[in-house]
């Protein structure tokens, strides 16, 4: 497909500034709104959007250049000399950031980061080949093309920028990096496909990219290409290459799988993707097919906390309530991919579930990923670190929260999320603004402007208000989380797990109020989860809780700790901790000592941002 040389000019077929940013001819129930529509301008997502700003997206850029990301495009370009490093896929850590920062232009334009997104896109444009072909590591380290589709991630990679490449377009007006990715396109529609070269590739994510890029240019081989790669998965093709079917969703094809199974971000990315070819195609069955997997995991293969892979080993879903809390893997990226494949399933079946399923995952499987300073990252989640826990891997949690790892998957995707971020708040459907997570900020639909005044997730009041409106009346919704029973719209009692409307016509000045019960509760685990049998989770609101020991008693251990059930459970907003948080406070029993004790909890995402220290979100109850 040919774009225009204008390097600024617009492409024929651009869609708003949006995540998933269906066509009109898309089979769903909900129409996205981007982030031109909808701005989060203060509260507890502006302050980690600011965090993600100031450090995490400056800090990240420096990073790459440290590790030597950006050097081997430099050297594939033929403006360095020397030998590629970092993983295989070190290219996509590239292209996540470029991804981030152009969405974050679109928050907050910054022409110092704009003019960091073109000199790195300049870069990627002199290292790809002449007939588009693109990726450094293979082509400088293994020297053959899609020798290994097992392991050598050339689609992987290839996925990453053309979403990079959708963002930059939409959000800057610039289409140098469209360009690059548009030529790579091209190279994967000769190579690949019906009559062609029947891989996929070891890590899926390409299926996204490609259905985002027909959408922002309109090419239909992409999507016709995004569709092959879901229907040939399961035929266990990657065998050949020596792959494990298991491990890398190959088991078994995606209309027939009832459940997510082996690497844990692989297979949501698939799913995520197929949904996209779904509401595309109008494929009702395949629709249905991972509706079907979605309920199973979020059943019985997901955390209490929305994180997913249960599995050191290999990164992995495990068997079905296999969830351990100490060796909970649940990485941060896992959590980022169950997000992208909820908000797919949302646009297309308008069902609440989704939404509550894409809260829970920010706050409490995506947010623990990053410091609350923005720039220290963790890339396994999990739901317990014991008391002297000794750090035998890069990857763990006893080390602390961590500038950069080897494997930086994880640091660049929470940038890229977190500046995407009010892309998840609201829709529309059939004409009713449906606002889907509450943040404090202004959305925008037609002539129409609302503002949303909250300090959720600490306070349970979100007020929604009309500042304009056009000839006709606003009709809204509003989303009543399943956990909120006793909610109420305008005072009146509305069901939880549903979206609740006001029972009037609202037209400038008015204003309806959402009022959610934000009181401390107890959560149980399902009877098949041996691992944490007998023990009990603190809850308010969204978020989930931990007892951590610096808010213990002097002396205390947290391994020794239990909780006494049956005594009641209290909170209270202590603004000077933590950066303002609210707390839970209960009571319990040292069983080291046999005392009796009171028990802090603090939400889980706040966790180790005074050092390591051992931490449990399950607590034995006390006998």
């Amino acid at each position: 497909m040919a774009l225009t040389d204008s390097p600024a000019s617009p492409t024929a077929f651009r869609a708003g500034h949006s995540v998933a940013a269906v066509t009109d001819a898309a089979a769903v129930v909900e129409r996205p709104l981007g982030l031109d529509a909808v701005a989060i301008t203060g509260g507890f997502w502006h302050e980690r959007q600011e965090a993600n700003r100031a450090a995490s997206i400056p800090d990240g850029l420096r990073q790459l250049h440290e590790a030597g990301n950006l050097r081997n495009f430099e050297i594939a370009a033929g403006r360095a000399t020397g030998e590629a490093v970092g993983p295989v896929f070190a290219d996509s850590d590239v292209y996540k950031w470029l991804e981030a920062a152009a969405w974050e232009y679109a928050r907050h334009p910054d022409e110092e980061l704009l003019a960091r997104q073109l000199e790195i896109t300049e870069l990627v444009a002199a290292a790809q080949e002449e007939d588009g072909y693109l990726d450094t590591v293979v082509r400088l380290r293994e020297g053959e093309r899609y020798r290994d589709p097992a392991r050598n991630h050339e689609h992987y990679c290839a996925g990453h920028l053309f979403q990079a490449a959708v963002a930059q377009s939409r959000c800057t007006g610039r289409d140098d990096l469209l360009r690059v990715a548009v030529r790579l396109a091209d190279h994967l529609v000769r190579t690949f496909g019906p009559g062609l070269r029947d891989d996929v590739d070891g890590h899926p994510v390409v299926e996204m990219g490609l259905v985002e890029l027909y959408r922002q240019t309109g090419e239909a081989s992409y999507l016709a290409l995004a569709e092959h790669f879901v229907a040939a998965r399961g035929a266990h093709v990657l065998e050949r290459w020596g792959g494990n079917p298991t491990y890398l969703s190959d088991r078994v094809p995606v209309r027939e799988a009832r459940s997510v199974e082996g690497h844990a971000v692989r297979a949501v990315y698939l799913a995520a993707g197929a949904a996209d070819v779904a509401t595309e195609r109008a494929d009702a069955g395949l629709l249905a097919a991972l509706a079907r997997q979605y309920a199973a995991m979020a059943e019985s293969k997901q955390y209490l906390t929305g994180g997913l892979g249960a599995r050191w080993e290999g990164e992995a879903f495990g068997d079905p309530y296999e969830l351990p809390a100490d060796r909970a893997y649940a990485e941060t990226c896992a959590a980022i991919g169950g997000v992208q494949w909820a908000w797919r399933m949302l646009l297309a079946t308008g069902e609440a579930r989704y939404a509550d399923q894409i809260e829970r995952m920010l706050f409490n499987g995506f947010l623990p990923g990053v410091s609350l300073r923005g720039a220290e990252y963790f890339y396994v989640n999990p739901l317990q670190l014991r008391h002297d826990a000794h750090a035998d891997d890069d990857r763990s949690p006893a080390h602390g929260r961590r500038g950069w790892f080897d494997c930086a998957c994880c640091p660049p995707n929470i940038m890229r999320t977190l500046s995407s971020l009010a892309a998840y708040v609201a829709t529309t459907a059939e004409g009713v603004l449906r606002i889907h997570q509450f943040v404090e900020g202004v959305v925008r639909v037609g002539e129409a402007e609302i503002a949303v005044e909250t300090r959720y997730p600490w306070h349970g009041s979100v007020r929604v208000r009309v500042v304009r409106a056009g000839a006709e009346p606003v009709r809204l919704a509003v989303r009543v989380p399943a956990w909120a029973e006793g909610a109420s719209l305008d005072g009146r009692p509305v069901p939880a797990g549903a979206y609740a409307a006001p029972e009037r016509e609202l037209r400038a000045g008015d204003t309806v109020v959402l009022e959610l019960p934000l009181v401390p509760r107890l959560a149980r685990p399902h009877p098949r989860v041996d691992a944490v049998r007998g023990c009990v989770a603190l809850e308010r609101g969204p978020l989930v809780y931990a007892l951590e020991a610096p808010d213990q008693p002097d002396g205390v251990v947290v391994d020794d700790l239990r909780i006494d059930t049956r005594a009641a459970l209290a909170d209270r907003v202590e603004e000077g901790l933590l950066g303002g948080i609210a707390t839970i406070v209960a009571e319990g029993v040292d069983s080291g000592t046999g005392a009796r004790v009171p028990l802090t909890a603090i939400p889980y995402f706040a966790w180790a941002n005074r050092g390591p220290r051992e931490m449990r979100v399950w607590i034995p109850e006390a006998s």
